[in-house]
């Protein structure tokens, strides 16, 4: 009696693991499943923010050169999250958001441009801040950082202090301000056909200069955007103090 009840005790012992093993396989089956899927929408992702091969073909000759791009920037009110709707893309920031440093839409790595209800902006967390201006229909190919036009945005002196940064920022919202006769903002409408210059700071992160154009907006309300990096200037750092608002 007792070894049959000591078989049917071994047999539920070893029932339970074969449960177990079962249960742990399926887990890592799922796990590989979930990894698989998460790659292919990335992959998904990346082909519907990337601009189309016309772009690409109509660029060419600005993409041979260096620190030379063609993006395209989604409207965040129609992809990024909000408290009333979710997300329509896994990417933070729904691919509203771009970053000429690091060269990624993910938001949260400093980035210098967002594309949200017809505007482009600059500047979104914490003291960061930076400021933009127009320039017509000029080539980018005819800019560099000793442009007429350029030399205030590429001599332009952030400050170091947390209060001072804040102030700056304000002073640049909403309706500008005018120096030499530029007028200089922290957003700006979009509009296609034309060129602007970028000057975003990000403390403790990066500090750049950034000649951009509008190539085409399309029915979804993205743009596609060339743009040419004039100067990265080393690491902006910021003096924090608690007396800042």
């Amino acid at each position: 009696m007792k070894r049959w009840f000591m078989a049917l005790a071994v047999l539920a012992a070893l029932s339970g693991f074969q449960v177990m093993v079962a249960q742990s396989a399926s887990r890592e089956d799922l796990q590989k499943q979930l990894a698989a899927k998460r790659a292919e929408l990335q992959k998904l992702e990346d082909q519907f923010l990337a601009p189309s091969d016309e772009d690409r073909t109509a660029f060419a000759e600005l993409l041979r050169q260096p620190d030379t791009g063609l993006i395209r920037l989604l409207p965040r009110e129609v992809y990024d999250q909000f408290p009333s709707k979710p997300a329509r893309l896994t990417i933070s920031g729904g691919g509203a958001y771009y970053s000429f440093a690091r060269l990624t839409h993910e938001y949260g790595y400093g980035s210098d441009i967002e594309l949200s209800s017809g505007y482009l902006s600059v500047g979104f967390a914490g003291a960061d801040y930076g400021l933009m201006t127009t320039i017509g229909q000029v080539p980018l190919e005819e800019i560099s950082s000793e442009y007429p036009v350029v030399a205030f945005l590429a001599s332009y002196k952030p400050p170091n202090e947390e209060a001072e940064a804040r102030q700056e920022h304000r002073s640049f919202r909403p309706t500008g301000k005018i120096i030499d006769g530029v007028t200089y903002q922290e957003r700006l409408p979009v509009q296609v056909n034309t060129t602007y210059l970028l000057r975003s700071i990000n403390y403790d992160n990066s500090d750049v200069l950034v000649a951009f154009r509008v190539v085409r907006k399309d029915s979804d309300g993205s743009v596609v955007l060339a743009w040419k990096l004039l100067k990265k200037y080393p690491k902006p750092v910021l003096t924090r103090s608690q007396a800042a608002n």
